[in-house]
C-alpha cells in the first residue's frame, strides 16, 4: 500500500471468510492504484484476518460490536483524504476508486455514492429490487435534499467526515442515512451511475423479500418517528 494514500477504502468485519474476498480481489484489479485498505474486524473466530493480511490490507481490531464502531475506527486509522465505505460481501467495479476520485475532484463534493446491485445470480424480482433502492431511491433523495446514502457504498470526504462526528456509535442500524442527513449543508453530495458495487444477496435469501423489505421500511418510520431504530439486526453468515 502507499505511503500516502489519496483515499482509504473501509470494510468492516466479523467471521467473514466466505465473502472477504470478493472486496480485497476486486481492489487488487482497480484501475486507480493510490489506495489503502483498511480490514476492521470484531474479533472473528475464523480466517477473516488471514485472509485480509493475505491481501496486504491493514487490520485494525475493533473489540466493541457494531458496523458503526468498526467504520469509525477505521475511518481514524485512515491516511486517505477520501473515505470510500464497502461491506466485506461487497465487490467493487474495476473503475470505482477511479470513478469517486474524479467526483471528489470538484472541491464542493464532500460525499458521493452509486448503484448496489446483487453479487450472485438471482432472479427477475430482486434485480429490480436493488435497482429500485439503489438506485432510483437513493438518487432521488440526492435530488430532493434528502440524501438517504446506503453504508456498502459510501464515499465521503475524511475531514467532513470526522467534522460531523463520524457513524452515530448509539446506533444498531439506520446509521448510515442518519450520517447521510447530518452530512447535508457541509457541501454537494452527488449519485454518479459509474460508481458500481455489487453486493451478495445472502440477507434477501435468509429473510426472504417481504421479510427483508419489511424490516427496513418498518426501520424507516422507528427512525423518523421515534428516533429509535432497530437495535438488532441478526448476523447472517
Amino acid at each position: 500500500m502507499p505511503d500516502k494514500p489519496e483515499i482509504s477504502v473501509i470494510i468492516p468485519a466479523m467471521n467473514e471468510e466466505r465473502y472477504i474476498g470478493f472486496p480485497l480481489k476486486g481492489f487488487g484489479k482497480q484501475s486507480f492504484r493510490n489506495f489503502e485498505v483498511i480490514v476492521v474486524d470484531g474479533g472473528s473466530k475464523d480466517d477473516t484476518v488471514r485472509i485480509a493480511k493475505e491481501h496486504k490490507a491493514k487490520v485494525v481490531i475493533e473489540k466493541r460490536r457494531g458496523i458503526s464502531p468498526a467504520r469509525n475506527a477505521g475511518a481514524k486509522a485512515a491516511k486517505g483524504s477520501i473515505l470510500v465505505f464497502l461491506d466485506a460481501d461487497t465487490k467493487p467495479s474495476e473503475n470505482l476508486l477511479a470513478t469517486y476520485k474524479n467526483v471528489f475532484e470538484d472541491k464542493e463534493v464532500i460525499a458521493a455514492t452509486g448503484p448496489i446491485l446483487p453479487l450472485e445470480k438471482t432472479n427477475f424480482r430482486i434485480r429490480k429490487g436493488y435497482s429500485f433502492v439503489s438506485v432510483f431511491f437513493v438518487k432521488n433523495s440526492i435530488r430532493f435534499g434528502r440524501p438517504s446514502i446506503v453504508g456498502s457504498n459510501f464515499a465521503v470526504r475524511k475531514n467532513i467526515f470526522m467534522k460531523i462526528g463520524g457513524f452515530d456509535e448509539k446506533l444498531v442500524t439506520y446509521e448510515d442515512w442518519d450520517l447521510s442527513g447530518r452530512l447535508k449543508g457541509n457541501g454537494r453530495i452527488v449519485y454518479s451511475d459509474d460508481a458500481v458495487v455489487y453486493t451478495s444477496v445472502r440477507r434477501i435469501k435468509a429473510w426472504g423479500v417481504s421479510g427483508f423489505f419489511l424490516f427496513h421500511v418498518s426501520n424507516i418510520f422507528r427512525y423518523h418517528l421515534l428516533r429509535k431504530p432497530q437495535d438488532h439486526y441478526k448476523e447472517i453468515r
